[in-house]
């Protein structure tokens, strides 16, 4: 049975933040770790010590993880950026709350002896005799520790402590994974092996001036070792202790959202009953009604999203949509009023358009979109917010007037406004087949219901409210959170983006509100609006003119859409060959491109010759030590070819988010891949040695853990029924008795039912536990079916939860 984790965090504001800079502010931004590693970093607000940051994540972390670290830095343009503060968060802490964390946390201050990190390789042993006590502790290698040095290393030795008896290793120089492989003995009296105290393990960084700095410990009881004769293993290294003021907010604080996802995946055999009923439902609809009767408001959209993954998988997801939007569109007396509410249906239908038209969406608005940044012209229509302070020079004259404002501000709008709308309707063939279908399907159930010759205009409106409304203008309006850009636009951009968002609107509602709102302001662009909704109609007309065959019926297990680039731009590729170079010359830049079936890479974006590495003989994704190169963001992919030689390549982002949006793109196409390494060196082979872990032999086995299961969750994630699946059955475990009482307790009262709930007996898994499948005893109704299947996965995980106990008693109990 495996483990799935996945954390997701919202970092919504500050405020009160503490001045760092002359000027009186701060130019706060936030790192966010995961057990002292880096995976995101938010744009910095400039000026603003209550800045708003609104940004989301979403981490899949198989392994788990101990911690979540979210700093708050001061950008400084001239040397090293500030420290304003933290909040640590344990996972206990996040996961005892089963709806998530969502409050204001004040921030703390940073201190030296609790930022470690990293594991040491112990084996201890208390040996007694006729004549003397030891004990024996053999420091063999530690992995990961902190950097403490300017270089990015450390001078690292360990130290055992137990009573009043102590012993240290050697310094091993400029290294974060040091191999000591030595024994330390402490000689005890025989009053002390009665002792209850603890053996203390520590390992500090020399340092030539001033004190050493402390890297971490490990705390063992003494009594363990009398009932272990040989206690060995990794052991994560702790912090010197926790010693932090909460500082009474003066370092102000943050507006945080956690959430932990911990769930225990079965074999597959064990879900697939409740696929098969899901796949049923497509065509009696049973099952999935149920389960939109227990989902909850908070609830949805996950659901609506696992839900749409599990149709892909299955090649279903256009029959699933139409079953949602049928029953949607029956169930709606007012037009008005369609998909007007979060339903699951509606949710589906954004889920979908992000997890199958995102490539899309990029092609059509990515080349106008990076057109506004860069001009970051000064726009607005509204006179109650035109600011003539603000203005950049448009004119000649000394001064500009709010009139002149107001002119330029309808021409530029209207000149972004018709760019968009000519990529929009001009994209037909670029739009993906199976987003087409499934628009014709809704169109045509739209049109079978509203009849009416007033009703005309609802088959499109049905459309385009999604197709425009929900997909391309929230996409106008926040770029970043449809990966359209890096960063957040500033204030100037962002209020021309929500002009653009707003007008984008009133084209999907085809103009049919205009003039009845309060925002009378915008009646500038009201013509060109107007003007383009004939042509809006022809688009979807087109759209929808798609033979329902063309969508393959083969599930896409990998990534959504495997013969288009997932990943594209411009990087550092390390220029391996020749003698050895600086490494401000050793980093060529590349344009690179990522399909779920290559790595390729050319001079420029239009360079005909390109060299190309399969994805399918990557084995491991990973960052590269600061140290190495002594350049950072740096990440290295590493393959292996038919001869089983691993080569590497470095490359280097830059900056952190795209080296994180990288690493889990790779990893995410290259997640199947079956020679997968286990470990691997963070640093490079250079002089003879490896600057890691200073072994001499290039071929010796890396000294850290591969990460390469560790990704980033956005619009791209592989498809996984068994996680998908889980998921889904949590939330009808969860409502479980409410379907029992509404559906069985019926059938039970009836006497003439034959709809009888009854076991079946259990198929035996290959691998000795019990699987049941759901009765298919003819006249048995779904709901029973369906309360089965629960209560089968519910079993199956007290099965393995009572193995992996008694697995784990054994292996205590038998070292």
């Amino acid at each position: 049975m495996a483990q799935n984790t996945s954390l997701y965090f919202r970092i919504v504001e500050g405020r009160n933040l503490p001045a760092k800079d002359v000027s009186g502010t701060s130019d706060p931004y936030c790192i966010v770790k995961v057990d002292n590693e880096v995976v995101a970093r938010t744009a910095t607000v400039w000026k603003n010590l209550n800045p708003f940051w609104g940004e989301e994540f979403t981490l899949h972390l198989p392994m788990g993880f101990h911690s979540l670290s979210f700093l708050v830095m001061d950008e400084d343009t001239i040397g090293h950026d500030d420290v304003i503060g933290k909040i640590t968060l344990s996972k206990e802490a996040i996961g005892s709350q089963a709806k998530g964390l969502d409050s204001w946390m004040n921030l703390t201050r940073v201190d030296p002896d609790e930022e470690v990190q990293g594991e040491i390789h112990l084996s201890l042993e208390l040996l007694k005799d006729t004549t003397k006590s030891s004990l024996r502790c053999q420091v063999i290698e530690a992995r990961d520790l902190a950097p403490r040095d300017i270089s990015g290393t450390s001078d690292p030795f360990g130290r055992i402590i137990f009573n009043n008896h102590s012993a240290e290793t050697s310094i091993i120089k400029k290294t974060r994974f040091p191999h000591w492989g030595e024994t330390l003995e402490l000689e005890l009296d025989a009053e002390e092996l009665n002792e209850e105290g603890t053996v203390v393990v520590e390992v500090w960084d020399w340092d030539m001036v001033g004190k050493n700095d402390f890297l971490g410990k490990v705390e063992i009881p003494f009594a363990s070792l009398h009932k272990t004769p040989v206690l060995e293993g990794w052991f994560r290294l702790l912090p010197l202790g926790n010693n932090e003021a909460d500082a009474s907010g003066k370092l102000g604080a943050l507006r945080l959202k956690v959430r932990l996802v911990e769930d225990r995946i079965l074999p597959s055999t064990y879900y697939q009953p409740l696929i098969e009923l899901l796949v049923e439902s497509v065509e009696d609809s049973s099952a999935l009604t149920m389960l939109e009767e227990v989902t909850t408001v908070e609830s949805r959209q996950d659901v609506a999203m696992t839900l749409v993954k599990i149709y892909l998988g299955q090649g279903l997801v256009v029959p699933f949509l139409d079953y949602l939007n049928t029953r949607e569109v029956n169930h709606t007396t007012d037009p008005n009023t369609l998909f007007r509410s979060n339903s699951l249906a509606s949710k589906a239908m954004e889920q979908f358009m992000k997890a199958v038209g995102m490539l899309y969406l990029h092609e059509v608005l990515k080349p106008i979109i990076n057109r506004i940044f860069d001009e970051r012209k000064y726009i607005e229509l509204d006179p109650c917010k035109i600011d003539l302070n603000r203005t950049r020079r448009i004119s000649f004259k000394s001064g500009v007037s709010e009139a002149e404002v107001r002119d330029f501000s309808v021409e530029m709008l209207q000149t972004y406004l018709t760019s968009i709308i000519e990529s929009i309707i001009s994209s037909v063939d670029q739009c993906p087949s199976v987003m087409r279908v499934a628009f014709k399907q809704l169109h045509k159930r739209v049109e079978e219901q509203f009849t009416e010759p007033e009703n005309e205009d609802v088959k499109y409106l049905a459309i385009s409210g999604f197709f425009f409304l929900r997909f391309f203008a929230p996409a106008i309006l926040t770029p970043k959170l449809f990966q359209l850009r890096d960063q957040h636009a500033d204030t100037r951009t962002s209020r021309t983006l929500l002009l653009l968002a707003k007008a984008l609107q009133s084209v999907g509602n085809l103009g049919l509100q205009l003039g009845h709102g309060k925002e009378q302001w915008m009646s500038p662009l009201h013509p060109i609006i107007l003007s383009s909704v004939a042509s809006v109609k022809d688009f979807l007309d087109k759209l929808i003119d798609v033979d329902h065959d063309i969508v393959s019926s083969v599930p896409q297990r990998a990534v959504f859409m495997p013969s288009v680039t997932v990943k594209e731009g411009y990087l550092h590729k390390h220029k391996a060959e020749g003698p050895q170079l600086l490494s401000r010359f050793a980093f060529k830049k590349r344009y690179f491109w990522l399909t779920s079936e290559t790595l390729s890479y050319a001079k420029t974006s239009d360079w005909q010759v390109r060299s190309s590495i399969p994805i399918q003989r990557v084995c491991a994704v990973e960052r590269v030590d600061e140290n190495a190169f002594q350049q950072q963001n740096v990440m290295q992919v590493i393959t292996q070819d038919n001869d089983g030689k691993l080569n590497t390549m470095y490359i280097q982002c830059k900056n952190v988010n795209e080296l994180n949006q990288w690493l889990s793109a790779i990893r995410k196409v290259s997640i199947y891949n079956e020679r997968m390494l286990p470990s691997f060196h963070p640093g490079v082979h250079r002089s003879g040695k490896w600057t890691c872990c200073l072994q001499a032999d290039r071929a010796v086995t890396g000294c850290s853990r591969t990460h390469s299961a560790v990704t980033l969750g956005d619009w791209s994630d592989p498809l996984d029924p068994d996680v998908e699946t889980q998921m889904i059955y949590k939330q009808l475990l969860q409502g479980r008795d409410k379907l029992r009482k509404k559906y069985l307790e019926i059938e039970e009262a009836d006497p003439t039912s034959s709809n009888k709930e009854t076991r079946i007996s259990p198929d035996i898994h290959p691998d000795g536990a019990e699987c049941n499948a759901p009765p298919m005893r003819p006249g048995q109704s779904v709901a029973a079916r369906l309360l089965v299947v629960i209560e089968d996965l519910e079993q199956a995980h007290a099965t393995f939860q009572l193995r992996e106990i008694e697995d784990a008693s054994r292996v205590i109990l038998n070292p």
